[in-house]
């Protein structure tokens, strides 16, 4: 059976992914942003649902190339998800080139300990999909999240099937970014992926003028649908 991972950054869309039947929960804040670390509040109101949650562990948004204060902010984070309860971590760090950081991730790793942990879509920026896998388990994750080094999962599906067959059992390849009811048969079919992970997002319409002439108003931002949740599930 296909886990279904579903990212959330609020907690209408923790509630709405849970109502919809997702088996494990991302919990990040800003999703327009690619999603960051959540707050310290999301992150106790998730302790208490009864699915798995992982936190995204990302100090801001734009490239994942990290120095060492944006590491000493993950590292606390890391902490932070420790002691709320939560699962696990969403972990993430890249060279200049797209080569996994492996010094940073080595430090952002030890500190998570025995917590499950996630690599994030900084691996779609790696040149060598095979040695990248091998560095992710030798680190100690357990699953990989990929839109199979393209924008969207459906776009990659050729090096989505290539990482399955490279990881060979040894890690989980989640396929992730534009997955949705629609796109997740073809993706399934291309690879036999151990799970997936989708946004299952619509657009919010807020007709708050006030805000919008402060700026105070996100256009890219959406809300977790739960029936779009229930869509995406009954097709896995």
């Amino acid at each position: 059976m296909t886990l279904l991972e579903i990212c959330v950054d609020d907690a209408d869309g923790l509630a709405a992914a849970i109502e919809g039947g997702a088996d494990r929960v991302e919990l990040c804040s800003v999703l327009e942003l690619g999603g960051l670390t959540p707050m310290p509040g999301l992150m106790a109101l998730a302790a208490g649902v009864p699915v798995p949650v992982r936190a995204m562990i990302r100090p801001r948004g734009g490239d994942f190339v990290f120095g060492p204060r944006d590491l000493e902010a993950m590292l606390g984070d890391i902490d932070a998800v420790r002691q709320s309860g939560l699962e696990g971590v969403v972990l993430g760090a890249s060279l200049p080139d797209g080569r996994l950081d492996l010094a940073m991730l080595e430090r952002l790793v030890d500190a998570a300990g025995e917590m499950p942990k996630t690599l994030h879509r900084a691996f779609d920026l790696v040149p060598d999909l095979a040695e990248a896998i091998d560095q992710a388990i030798a680190l100690g994750f357990d699953t990989i999240l990929t839109a199979g080094r393209a924008r969207t999962a459906p776009e990659g599906i050729a090096d989505l099937a290539l990482a399955h067959d490279l990881a060979d059992g040894r890690i989980t390849i989640m396929a992730g970014s534009g997955v949705t009811a629609e796109t997740a048969p073809a993706v399934l079919a291309a690879a036999p992926l151990a799970a997936l992970h989708g946004a299952c997002g619509e657009p919010i319409h807020i007709d708050s003028a006030p805000a919008a002439r402060l700026g105070f108003v996100s256009p890219t931002r959406r809300r977790t649908s739960r029936d779009r949740v229930i869509a995406l599930k009954a097709v896995l």
